[in-house]
């Protein structure tokens, strides 16, 4: 469902003014002067602010979610669906990052039933993922390990890109990829 112009950069700016100053400390009047409205005029266009965090949480995990069923459909050894789920985290860090940052850092201010549904969604994701990391060992493409620790070492090792990738430090995305790549499959040893 398509939603209007006006809506759409009501949500862009509160993914910003959360993103700047936490879902907690920003106010429906901050928002309103953001957008150029009255508070009572902001409430025609959305009903709470806990509905913004909800969109910008749920927009993001239906991101990764979609990129999950994609990468999970195809008929590709372990490795090469965790190298495309690695490179699905760094394009959407990269690419939206101040929903990124919603995502990431604020969805513990979700409540019920918000909160357990958002959290089933991850659990489910990580879930699946795991299952694509112990095909690996069980195929003999990766070594034997402890796939939680495994898991959330990659995953962990992912969410500092949206806090960092906006500087640019002079990085492109690709040789951003190709670096976390070699350091996650590859390490850190010389050869």
């Amino acid at each position: 469902m398509a939603i209007s112009p006006a809506k759409q950069r009501i949500f862009e700016e509160a993914a910003r003014l959360f993103q700047e100053k936490g879902y907690l400390a920003t106010s429906m009047r901050d928002l309103a002067g953001r957008v150029d409205l009255k508070v009572s005029s902001l409430y025609s266009h959305i009903g709470s602010k806990e509905e913004l965090l909800h969109k910008i949480c749920f927009d993001s995990a239906r991101a990764y979610l979609d990129g999950m069923n994609e990468v999970d459909a195809l008929d590709l050894p372990a490795a090469e669906k965790v190298r495309r789920l690695i490179s699905l985290h760094i394009r959407i860090a990269v690419s939206d990052v101040t929903s990124v940052t919603i995502f990431s850092d604020e969805w513990r201010h979700l409540s019920e039933p918000y909160l357990g549904e958002f959290l089933t969604i991850r659990k489910d994701y990580e879930r699946r993922f795991s299952k694509i990391l112990q095909q690996g060992v069980d195929s003999g493409e990766f070594a034997p390990m402890n796939v939680t620790v495994s898991l959330f070492t990659i995953l962990t090792s992912l969410r500092w890109l949206h806090r960092w990738f906006p500087e640019k430090r002079g990085i492109s995305v690709k040789s951003l990829e190709a670096e976390i790549m070699r350091v996650l499959f590859d390490g850190l040893l010389a050869r």
